[in-house]
């Protein structure tokens, strides 16, 4: 598998290559320092301190996603972002901001915006949302040994979108590939409600549990009916998927 210096899976835009960012801040230190964060992702990454740079900047980079400061000396984020849309329709944008007003929030994500972070954030949160933004957009990937995953008799192909258990073809929903997908990435470890909502459904269920509780019954009706069950509740905890024991 190929990992980032910090150890976490590579990810790259679809071709392989490396993902493109532009931060834009007018705060030069904390410029330098998400730059930095970035490159360690192994990302190529540009930085402009005002709305005028960061446009010259758009153009030359092309970039996959933007870390865009709401207050910035020559005009506001909400400006820039408009701008940034006509250079590159399908830009990700993270929104940086000292406020953290409802209305504040709420205009961020009307003007176009995917997400935003509240000053003071830590670089991992940064780096976190930037990683789901990109790959729900389908900008990235995640590089991993291969195309298929095996746990036990199960087997997912990643790139037909194909699940087999014994050599038995099963039928999945979208939502449900994505979920034994990162049931299968982490093979007997106990994943938490809040894990799983966080990598499979991202920030838009909140604390909505319940939707993981029934889409592991989707899965265990699909993946362990008749046979011995691969996946486990571990009570007060969450769930595993673990290799039948022979």
């Amino acid at each position: 598998m190929n990992t980032t210096r910090s150890g976490r899976p590579a990810v790259t835009r679809p071709d392989g290559t490396p993902l493109r960012v532009l931060v834009v801040d007018d705060d030069p230190d904390l410029a330098e320092v998400l730059t930095g964060a970035l490159r360690y992702e192994g990302w190529e990454v540009r930085a402009a301190g005002d709305g005028a740079s960061a446009l010259s900047a758009a153009r030359e980079l092309l970039p996959d996603a933007v870390v865009l400061d709401v207050m910035l000396p020559d005009t506001d984020g909400f400006a820039v972002l408009r701008r940034l849309h006509e250079v590159k329709p399908d830009v990700c944008v993270l929104f940086l901001t000292a406020r953290d007003a409802v209305e504040d929030r709420i205009a961020g994500i009307t003007a176009g915006g995917d997400d935003y972070v509240t000053k003071p954030f830590s670089l991992e949160e940064v780096v976190a949302r930037l990683r789901g933004l990109l790959r729900r957009a389908g900008m990235a990937r995640q590089q991993e040994e291969g195309p298929r995953l095996t746990v036990g008799d199960l087997v997912m192909d990643e790139e037909a979108r194909e699940v087999t258990r014994a050599g038995e073809l099963i039928e999945l929903s979208p939502t449900e590939f994505e979920l034994l997908r990162f049931l299968m990435r982490n093979p007997r470890r106990v994943l938490s409600k809040a894990q799983i909502l966080d990598r499979v459904w991202s920030y838009d269920f909140g604390g909505r549990a319940h939707v993981v509780e029934l889409y592991i019954s989707y899965l265990r009706k699909k993946v362990d009916a008749g046979r011995e069950p691969m996946i486990h509740t571990v009570r007060g905890a969450g769930y595993v998927l673990k290799p039948v024991s022979r």
